[in-house]
């Protein structure tokens, strides 16, 4: 399901990455397109595969221009065990509390329970491309955000 957001400029956030810097969106605004995806829970096992994915997709992201930055309510400390284990060569940022989630309109997954998975492809003007929601189909997450990717480099 498509995001309300489509079209619209990017919520901006400011949080903590799993070494304790802040990293904002506006950071990377002007320079690069963001992917930004929205997860549920470290070392759980779809989270894993999907944070797998982007890192082994990450070099294919950097040529597309954009960044990756994973998202979720863990703390700080857990983003960087998850973040180390599994070699990430991207930002884990902790939402605590889901704030930056509700302002992307993402919605909670499993029956309300679980926070939500969603992937969003941020222009380099900060401007939402495209949004990609499923709890279960890992993969699209990337393929589709680097089909965007592409499409809008080829566009320019």
């Amino acid at each position: 399901m498509a995001s309300s957001l489509i079209g619209q400029q990017a919520p901006e956030f400011s949080l903590q990455n799993q070494h304790g810097e802040t990293i904002s969106l506006s950071d990377y605004i002007g320079n690069n397109h963001v992917v930004l995806y929205f997860y549920p829970k470290d070392e759980t096992p779809g989270c894993t595969k999907e944070a797998c994915g982007f890192r082994d997709s990450y070099e294919d992201f950097l040529e597309a221009g954009a960044e990756v930055i994973g998202m979720s309510e863990d703390s700080v400390s857990a983003h960087a065990i998850f973040a180390s284990g599994r070699k990430l060569p991207f930002q884990l940022l902790s939402d605590r509390g889901g704030k930056v989630a509700k302002s992307y309109g993402v919605k909670k997954g499993m029956f309300g329970l679980l926070p939500g998975r969603e992937t969003f492809v941020i222009s380099k003007n900060g401007k939402i491309l495209s949004s990609f929601s499923s709890h279960f189909q890992i993969d699209p997450h990337i393929s589709k955000a680097l089909n965007i990717l592409k499409a809008d480099i080829q566009a320019s």
